[in-house]
């Protein structure tokens, strides 16, 4: 099966048998508890190496959309993301999270916490879109009724950038042609 998504960084679902090995040779004196308890520690401090590689600043700010999974039902919101900078992306107050480019080059989030699961789609503005864009944008996010088309109009994706630190491949954007 083809992979539809690359991992930046995930705490979610590790498996103790990937780390086994190497956590055995290097900590001899620990439990197995202390062991699993520490691969946790470890790839936690990845996220830190994460923020360090994706230390990308962009010209304007990031754009986050979020479908919440909330004790009450599912809502949607935004945020912005004033300084720019994709680092500031990946922070999360959840229980699980993962952070990964899709197969459209979108950067997304899928976090997990005691009510459910929220997922956040990153995207940054596109140069000299007007203030009234963006505020209809958000007008529309926020009453619920935004669609790709209006997403894409007034944003671009992180994929791109993303993936000339990791060196993966994403498709390239479509183009839109403007018929008159």
């Amino acid at each position: 099966m083809k992979e539809d998504r690359h991992v930046i960084w995930s705490n979610y679902n590790l498996d103790y048998k990937d780390w086994k090995d190497d956590l055995e040779a290097e900590y001899p004196d620990l439990s197995e508890e202390e062991r699993f308890e520490l691969m946790y520690e470890i790839n936690d401090r990845y996220l830190d190496d994460e923020r360090l590689n994706l230390d990308l600043q962009l010209s304007t700010p990031i754009l986050v959309i979020g479908d919440l999974g909330l004790w009450n039902g599912r809502v949607i919101g935004y945020q912005e993301i004033e300084s720019g900078n994709i680092r500031d992306c990946l922070c999360s107050d959840t229980d699980y999270s993962t952070w990964y480019v899709d197969r459209l080059g979108d950067f997304r989030c899928d976090a997990i916490h005691h009510d459910g699961v929220n997922c956040y789609l990153y995207r940054a503005y596109k140069e000299n879109v007007r203030e009234s864009q963006i505020d209809l944008l958000k007008e529309k996010i926020y009453r619920g009724k935004v669609t790709r088309a209006d997403i894409t109009r007034i944003t671009r994706r992180l994929g791109d950038e993303i993936a000339q630190v990791y060196g993966f491949p994403i498709p390239r954007q479509q183009t839109t042609v403007k018929v008159r």
